[in-house]
């Protein structure tokens, strides 16, 4: 795909660390339009706990893929790309230059690389696993995997079951680990060309961001939105399990006081950072830089 494709402009980062308002002031000055890589922002009504960009900014820059799925509705990554390259293929016939923004890595591999083509569900491995974690703990899972794929299960907690599960389907029908079958199918050619700025703050000036940000979303009304999301029957939607709406909604529920929900919402979410940045520094080709500010000095790709 990438030859006579588009030259991607992609800005990543973890949470907090200016990607936004970077991407917003780049795409203004090459007069392109920005793909949104993030994989809670796709949903519409969940608003001010997904961070989304503020009403200035998505009338300064046309903002693609932001608040079109159904909160109920199942979105996987295979989806995202097959959207985001709709999206990119309009921008491009246009005539503009297409800026990807996120910080979810999983949506920018499959956009980037592809899809790893692997075998689908096991549901009666998957009923029979979920029974045995519930009846004698996730740590008997995990177990089972390191027997027959040490490497996976060295980089999976105990209390990832959804990702532990996934790894022993896959070696239940391929019969090799889920390790060795995601390294045989990575050498697909890229799907695009791109250029990768990963934004990376020092960790004083991010934790702070993030600190300052948590106050700012539960100041705005976090936890009136998420009261108003249960009541229009959305507690089982997936972005009601990220950091954030998970601790407005202890809240709701009086299982936790605004001020417990501030500090671990922080908490999870200097965290969530840290793993955004151990994930994009796999990436080949990141070029790494330390604050938004130097980032303004990048070259970009006109078309």
């Amino acid at each position: 795909m990438t030859e006579g494709g588009p030259m991607l402009t992609v800005i990543a980062g973890p949470t907090a660390s200016g990607k936004t308002a970077l991407a917003v002031e780049l795409a203004q000055r090459a007069g392109g339009e920005i793909v949104s890589a993030d994989s809670q922002q796709v949903y519409r009504h969940f608003d001010i706990g997904t961070a989304k960009p503020s009403a200035e900014e998505l009338a300064a820059v046309p903002h693609h893929l932001v608040s079109f799925v159904d909160p109920l509705e199942a979105f996987s990554a295979a989806e995202y790309q097959r959207r985001a390259d709709a999206a990119i293929a309009d921008i491009t016939a246009r005539g503009r230059p297409v800026f990807v923004v996120g910080g979810t890595g999983l949506y920018m591999r499959v956009l980037l690389h592809g899809v790893v083509d692997a075998p689908g569900a096991l549901p009666e491995l998957r009923a029979e696993l979920e029974a045995l974690a519930s009846a004698e703990g996730r740590e008997v899972v995990h177990r089972r995997l390191a027997q027959v794929d040490p490497e996976t299960a060295a980089k999976l907690p105990p209390q990832d079951l959804v990702r532990i599960i996934r790894a022993l389907e896959i070696h239940a029908q391929t019969g090799v680990p889920a390790s060795e079958f995601r390294k045989a199918h990575s050498f697909a050619p890229d799907r695009y060309a791109f250029r990768l700025y990963v934004l990376d703050p020092p960790r004083e000036d991010l934790y702070p961001r993030i600190n300052a940000r948590t106050e700012a979303l539960f100041s705005r009304g976090l936890v009136k939105e998420t009261r108003e999301l249960l009541a229009r029957g959305y507690a089982d939607a997936a972005p009601m399990r990220s950091v954030g709406y998970v601790q407005a909604r202890a809240v709701v529920e009086g299982r936790m006081t605004v001020e417990e929900a501030i500090h671990d919402t922080a908490q999870e979410t200097r965290r969530y950072a840290k793993r955004q940045l151990t994930w994009f520094r796999k990436e080949p080709g990141a070029v790494f830089v330390p604050t938004p500010y130097e980032a303004l000095r990048l070259p970009v790709s006109p078309r």
